[in-house]
């Protein structure tokens, strides 16, 4: 039975977190170091703030995660200097070929769910010439938890009123898919760098090189 909709992870899976470079290049003088560095603490920092029952919201994490970042790698950068990179999230540029896979899934109930904030989805899907493709573009806010929560998972089962298995979960994250393999979601894992799968005890439904597979 084919899927009823197709959900999509947005950082990491729609948006390449790593085109926040460009800005990145302006304080650093390596910035593939502190990009890398700044998404594994982003990460680390939502599920911290999950377990602790600490919630902040993503584009607070994101700014936090930033400032560790710069004096971790001892950046003499100024809070001026860091906020003008932290706004590249909300242009974050879209992987080549998520444009016309997305065009050709025309006719399938598509949505995003994300631990980003409404207004950084809704930027980096405008910015990202997205709009208008999506059914629905969810955040993680209103539960105040992140992915892999299934609190946050089943914020797209009520949103679209489908089951789990009607579903299916596109995230290049392999955490993530395990997640949403846990909730009941239908997964495909969107493996662009043919890295080993989480030893999470979860195999995806699909395994693909890229969006445009799907």
């Amino acid at each position: 039975m084919e899927p009823k909709a197709v959900v999509f992870d947005a950082y990491g899976t729609l948006l390449d977190v790593r085109s926040v470079a460009r800005a990145v290049r302006s304080i650093a003088p390596d910035p593939e170091r502190l990009v890398t560095l700044w998404r594994e603490t982003q990460l680390e920092y939502t599920w911290l703030r999950s377990l602790m029952g600490r919630f902040e919201d993503f584009w607070t994490v994101t700014r936090d995660a930033l400032r560790f970042s710069v004096r971790s790698l001892g950046i003499p950068a100024t809070e001026a200097e860091v906020e003008t990179v932290l706004g590249s999230y909300l242009t974050l540029s879209p992987f080549p070929e998520v444009p016309p896979a997305l065009d050709r899934l025309r006719g399938k109930t598509l949505a995003i769910l994300s631990n980003g904030t409404a207004a950084m989805l809704e930027a980096a899907v405008r910015s990202g010439g997205l709009g208008g493709r999506f059914a629905r573009v969810l955040s993680a806010d209103p539960v105040r938890m992140y992915k892999p929560s299934p609190q946050v998972y089943a914020l797209a089962t009520e949103a679209l009123g489908l089951g789990p298995g009607e579903i299916l979960f596109v995230s290049s994250n392999a955490w993530d898919v395990a997640g949403a393999a846990s909730f009941g979601f239908r997964t495909c894992w969107c493996n662009r760098s043919g890295a080993p799968m989480s030893a999470l005890g979860v195999v995806p439904d699909r395994i693909v090189g890229s969006l445009d597979e799907v």
